[in-house]
């Protein structure tokens, strides 16, 4: 079931205007005001047909961006400009050595899709689903266009809920 809500949500995606809805749950996210207290916020850097939240990088906030070690995810300090590497995943990441999650106040979270209730459907790695569950205390944003948005995702046991559904048409 999951496997098949992949394979729409990346259909769907295809089709999508994604630097117009970036800009617009960009404008979204900065309005909203868990965002706006946030000193310490976790990015990802986008995949293709991905969400692109980098003009969030222009905001008064330290920004860290995740790294794969195995089955970890490790998070690093960014400073716009600075080299990024891609990984054996295709997914760009930080050079700068790791630094304790702990000091994160929210967390922008990837996701193909999102429910009413939070739930996620990521790429199936699991990787923000293990570092959530290890980092309770930090608040979690999931942005997407509204036609990604459905009612109900199927859930696991270790599934993690974001906090903060953000969607736009």
């Amino acid at each position: 079931m999951k496997d098949e809500l992949r394979a729409k949500a990346k259909e769907i995606r295809k089709t999508l205007d994604t630097d117009d809805f970036s800009k617009k749950l960009t404008r979204l996210i900065q309005n909203n005001e868990t965002y706006q207290s946030a000193k310490n916020v976790l990015l990802y850097y986008p995949l293709k047909y991905e969400m692109n939240y980098l003009g969030l990088l222009r905001d008064d906030k330290n920004f860290y961006f995740p790294r794969v070690n195995g089955q970890d995810m490790l998070i690093c300090p960014y400073s716009e400009g600075e080299k990024l590497e891609k990984s054996s995943l295709g997914i760009y990441e930080p050079c700068s050595s790791p630094c304790s999650s702990s000091l994160l106040d929210l967390v922008i979270v990837p996701a193909l899709l999102v429910d009413c209730n939070g739930n996620r459907l990521g790429y199936g790695g699991g990787f923000y689903d293990r570092f959530l569950s290890q980092n309770k205390n930090v608040k979690t944003i999931c942005a997407l266009p509204e036609c990604l948005v459905v009612d109900k995702i199927p859930t696991e046991i270790f599934d993690i809920p974001v906090d903060i559904v953000i969607k736009t048409s």
